[in-house]
């Protein structure tokens, strides 16, 4: 079973990206689950969402402690209190500017986990002309866990929104898979 934590922000689609990574993960034959947990639901809220993929039918549904990936939406959240119960290897997905390499010095990890960056809210303004990271940031995690294939993705976000919006979002998961960089290749 791979287990991922979202952090984001009310607003940034954390919910969303964990339904649409849910929803490939179906499409290609596993099973999954995608469910948010809120605090006070307003924008600009710290918001987690978490998504297990797996081949058995039996998936838990409770909060998850001790994730395989952490994706990090919001830039302010990227600190180790978010990162905490993170698998030794795990791999933190994380929109930022940095080298995968300086954020985990930064963060204090050394080599502790892998790490994934892309500056997906570069990324998101290209595209969407909104500080909204989702997509991008769905590039950043396939390309670090293959845990789907990224057409699969595409098709998804195809089917969940349409025209120029369907469009831009696509194109915001393909840069920002080509941009991210992985710690470990």
């Amino acid at each position: 079973m791979l287990e991922i934590r979202w952090h984001g922000r009310g607003g940034q689609g954390a919910v969303t990206a964990s339904e649409v990574i849910a929803s490939a993960s179906i499409i290609e034959g596993k099973y999954a689950l995608a469910f948010p947990e809120f605090g006070a639901e307003r924008r600009g809220a710290p918001v987690r969402a978490y998504t297990r993929v797996t081949d058995s039918p039996l998936i838990p549904r409770t909060p998850i402690e001790h994730p395989d990936v952490v994706v990090v939406l919001d830039r302010s959240l990227l600190k180790p209190s978010y990162i905490e119960g993170l698998k030794d290897e795990g791999i933190l997905v994380a929109n930022s500017p940095l080298k995968p390499d300086e954020l985990l010095q930064k963060l204090g990890f050394g080599n502790k986990y892998r790490a994934a960056t892309v500056d997906a809210t570069a990324v998101a303004m290209k595209w969407l002309k909104a500080n909204i990271v989702n997509t991008a940031i769905l590039g950043a995690l396939v390309k670090s866990t293959e845990v789907v294939k990224l057409d699969t993705v595409l098709d998804v976000i195809r089917s969940r929104f349409h025209g120029k919006i369907a469009e831009a979002n696509v194109m915001a998961v393909k840069e920002a898979y080509d941009l991210t960089q992985l710690s470990w290749r």
